[in-house]
């Protein structure tokens, strides 16, 4: 993909739609259009599955007639088919109702510098390369154990894409981008217990991935790991979320101080700007510009600006995650969060995870989490769970088949000590989460 060049012609068209909105009667319109060029590689014991290529494009517009909005979207990228697009969505708006909180985002929160994120490392999409890190992944599987008899698949995805946002405040910006994964799920065997598990790589650039040889490798001892599951007796106890999964948590933070669940009043976290929502030494920061951050962008999918931000200090919430909208519905100003959040670095206590089971003493170390009976309204948790049982500071044995239940309120509050084990895989970078307490539900 010529990055540049395709950056100036999305923002060619991004401007004639625009420019079209206006001519259709819109008082104010705003646009995104992405291309994306990928492939996309599947392997079953070591035999190519899938292999797929693509080259798509989208756009979507947004037009607003006073206070009455419409959207409407299309792949189709010729002229007559992008005329169209912007009639319908200008045909929607007639008919909507008005609404006073919609609209462009204010005009002095758009971005206007846009610095370089160095968030574009282009490889050759190469067929044959791809293959060829998807079986050696299986087969580096399959050689490490006699134990490792059967495979839910390795993949490998390589994803190298453009997007643009224009608005008719005069932004019309964009930034190329790079994603490369590999993974790798496969099943054990002991006598007539099965167990499965996985490990995948990821990052903006190819040459950071682990090799093949390592995601094999660990897929293969994760597996053989939980081996001779069997279920824990009902109690409550500490437990760890490990760092695979500790994200997770505090996405349903996320979500709890989100504008939107705040200005529909199905937050519980309501009202709580300003208070203490988790242990006085736990600090949340935000950073957007993180240079390759896999969540970094110079600005929202509203074309706000993004800024440095720090969201908890000295465990009290500073500030909500707002959009223009919902911001409006609140009465208070856009933060730069349509989209989503941007690159959270959650503190650590300097804990190993070793360190994190020898402080718990006795629990349940959490390595998979299944269903969803998370509600963010009143913060009731309850979820499948496999894993770890801890006795004296030491793993005893897997388990499987158990239900962990909680409320989140009580839970982030909870928090004993945060490991040094960070995840980076994703928007929230954090090492595994020590609970005080929950309830275990097995036996």
């Amino acid at each position: 993909m010529q990055a540049q060049q395709t950056l100036s012609e999305i923002q060619n068209v991004v401007s004639d739609v625009l420019s079209l909105a206006k001519q259709k009667g819109a008082t104010a319109a705003e646009a995104s259009m992405s291309k994306v060029q990928g492939i996309s590689v599947g392997s079953r014991l070591r035999q190519i599955e899938t292999l797929e290529f693509t080259n798509d494009g989208g756009l979507g517009i947004t037009v607003y007639v006073g206070q009455r909005k419409g959207s409407a979207s299309t792949a189709d990228l010729r002229p007559e088919a992008l005329q169209q697009t912007v009639a319908k969505a200008v045909e929607i708006a007639r008919y909507t109702s008005e609404d006073p909180c919609t609209g462009l985002a204010d005009k002095a929160m758009i971005a206007t510098d846009i610095p370089d994120l160095n968030l574009y490392h282009p490889q050759e999409l190469d067929a044959e390369q791809a293959i060829a890190q998807a079986i050696a992944a299986e087969e580096a599987a399959f050689a490490a154990d006699d134990r490792i008899v059967n495979s839910d698949g390795a993949a490998f995805n390589a994803n190298l894409g453009v997007k643009v946002y224009g608005n008719t405040h005069g932004i019309n910006a964009g930034y190329p981008s790079s994603r490369y994964s590999l993974s790798c799920v496969v099943i054990g065997k002991d006598g007539d217990d099965m167990q499965r598990d996985y490990s995948y790589t990821l990052s903006r650039k190819a040459g950071e991935l682990l090799t093949p040889e390592q995601i094999g490798q660990e897929a293969a001892r994760h597996t053989l790991s939980r081996l001779g599951s069997r279920k824990a007796k009902t109690d409550k106890v500490p437990v760890i979320f490990h760092h695979d999964l500790a994200p997770a948590l505090f996405g349903h933070f996320v979500a709890a101080i989100s504008g939107g669940s705040l200005y529909r009043n199905s937050s519980f976290l309501l009202d709580h700007k300003g208070k203490q929502v988790l242990p006085s030494w736990l600090n949340i920061s935000e950073r957007p510009h993180l240079t390759a951050g896999l969540a970094s962008s110079p600005f929202d999918y509203e074309g706000v600006r993004t800024r440095d931000m720090e969201i908890v200090t000295d465990g009290i919430l500073q500030d909500y995650l707002l959009t223009s909208y919902s911001a409006r519905k609140l009465g208070l100003q856009t933060n730069g969060h349509a989209g989503g959040i941007h690159n959270w670095l959650v503190t650590d206590t300097g804990d190993s995870l070793d360190a994190l089971v020898k402080k718990m003493g006795r629990g349940l170390l959490v390595t998979e989490l299944m269903g969803q009976g998370v509600n963010i309204v009143n913060g009731d948790y309850s979820r499948g769970a496999a894993g770890f049982w801890v006795e004296n500071g030491e793993i005893q044995y897997p388990v499987h088949e158990v239900t962990i239940a909680g409320n989140l309120k009580q839970m982030l509050m909870g928090i004993q000590a945060i490991g040094t084990d960070t995840e980076t895989r994703g928007s929230i970078a954090t090492g595994s989460v020590l609970i005080d307490q929950m309830q275990v539900a097995g036996n």
